[in-house]
């Protein structure tokens, strides 16, 4: 499937009611303003969302850093009167 079709603001303005039609018949049309999606122009409620990644691709998101899982951390029993940011500095 093809990604949603990205416009300037100056696009919009000059074709408006083509635009809208074109959303009216289901097109997705992703908005930007100085080349950075603003706005995303559809049907009322009978058009399917943009994918995850039809949004990437457009750039409108960014994929999550790959992760390979988190470090383990020994976790410790400290007693009450023990201040948490001396503690910290010990451990970094």
């Amino acid at each position: 499937m093809l990604g949603p079709m990205g416009i300037g603001i100056r696009e919009l303005r000059s074709g408006l009611a083509g635009f809208v039609r074109r959303a009216g018949s289901g097109e997705s049309i992703v908005v930007t303003v100085a080349g950075r999606p603003a706005a995303v122009l559809g049907p009322i409620g009978g058009g399917a969302a943009p994918s995850l990644d039809e949004l990437v691709a457009f750039g409108a998101l960014r994929p999550p850093r790959a992760r390979l899982g988190r470090p383990s951390i020994a976790r410790e029993r400290l007693p009450v009167d023990v201040r948490s940011d001396v503690e910290l500095r010990k451990v970094r």
